[in-house]
């Protein structure tokens, strides 16, 4: 017995889903065509399985209930990820996970991995189903069920067979807006010189800040902007470094209400160079990416990144952003967040910094209640 990918996501609908992100998988293709044809759900093809987890928290926060779609293969992708996210923080989701090397009959490079899926679940903590297509009810009301209850990712494995595949054509539906035009490139300096620490450039920032969200990436830039005055409106990393960007862009596409800001680093960035290009193609009107570069991994004993070699801001421009500044001052800095916030983006700002680190407390906040506080801000 198999179910067409339009009854899937029917079935996924009438239970509350509605915002998916993921990397095809040909077992559930007709899946995908069905959601990339649908008038309402929106389905984001990212680059990899992290990010879909990272958008999936971002949209939990805007009050979705989501959905991550990805190939077996992807759960060692998204194992950081699903650890220091999902699981760490409580961010309830179902993995709708593909079950390639299924009893062993698959392409050799499926075959391990097919193997030891379940136990990848079970390892992580993660309950899990295998999905029938006659049980497909009661598998989706666990799901609910548990996820909620728990505040955790739940997951089903989907065999071959279970889904038809090949009978539904490819559309362009709510997952894909409209395109801008081309635009000359960005004027960005051939030079830039740090004059402020990152403390600075934070303070510089966050001048520019209302009552807008704000997604910190992990590391002392969380602690730094911690000690300049908290504020329930600042969602702080702990783990999941590099998904600060993938968070901000699930809950600024889920919630066009007030600009989105991410406070993120170039390394935390270099980890996750998909999210430029696909911010680029989805151009969340109020989404501002704020980086601040100073060449090193500081957390761990200040070892150099690439970005002396690399300019993020011109990859940016590449990328798509709708405005990309590059700015080494205070007053620049706290100038070009104010118009970014002010005007339609998305944009990017790179605030190029000093390798100094203050000496600052830990966030004496619990996870939990980092996810909690911020949910209410965002609910209210």
């Amino acid at each position: 017995m198999t179910v067409s990918g339009a009854e899937l996501t029917a079935h996924l609908e009438r239970c509350g889903f509605d915002f998916f992100a993921g990397v095809p998988c040909s077992l559930i293709e007709d899946v995908i065509a069905a959601l990339e044809a649908h008038p309402r759900l929106p389905y984001v093809a990212v680059p990899r399985e992290d990010v879909a987890v990272g958008m999936a928290a971002g949209a939990w926060f805007a009050g979705r209930r989501p959905a991550v779609l990805m190939q077996n293969s992807g759960l060692g992708t998204s194992l950081n990820a699903l650890a220091s996210l999902s699981l760490m923080y409580g961010f309830p989701a179902l993995l709708v996970v593909t079950w390639r090397g299924y009893r062993g009959k698959d392409a050799p490079e499926h075959i391990l991995t097919g193997e030891i899926s379940p136990r990848l679940l079970e390892l992580l903590r993660i309950p899990y189903r295998t999905l029938a297509a006659d049980t497909i009810d009661t598998d989706l009301a666990w799901v609910v069920e548990t996820m909620e209850a728990a505040m955790q990712p739940v997951a089903l494995l989907v065999p071959p067979g279970i889904v038809e595949t090949g009978q539904a054509a490819h559309g362009h539906g709510a997952s894909h807006p409209a395109q801008a035009g081309t635009r000359p490139p960005a004027n960005l300096p051939a030079g830039l010189v740090p004059r402020l620490s990152r403390l600075d450039a934070i303070a510089a920032t966050r001048k520019a800040l209302g009552h807008e969200p704000a997604i910190h990436a992990n590391g002392y830039m969380c602690r730094e902007s911690f000690s300049l005055g908290d504020r329930p409106e600042n969602f702080y990393m702990i783990g999941s470094m590099g998904l600060a960007s993938a968070i901000g862009l699930g809950l600024s596409l889920m919630d066009s209400r007030t600009p989105t800001v991410v406070l993120d680093g170039d390394g935390n960035l270099l980890m996750n160079l998909g999210i430029m290009p696909l911010v680029g193609a989805l151009r969340p009107s109020r989404f501002v990416h704020v980086v601040f570069d100073n060449e090193v991994y500081g957390s761990t004993g200040s070892q150099r990144t690439i970005t002396a070699e690399t300019r993020l801001d011109r990859m940016a421009d590449a990328a798509g952003y709708r405005t990309v500044t590059a700015v080494t001052d205070a007053d620049a800095i706290t100038q070009a967040v104010r118009q970014a916030l002010d005007s339609d983006g998305p944009h990017f700002v790179l605030a190029k910094v000093t390798a100094e680190e203050a000496s600052v407390p830990r966030i004496p906040y619990t996870p939990h209640q980092l996810r909690d506080r911020f949910r209410a801000i965002m609910q209210g």
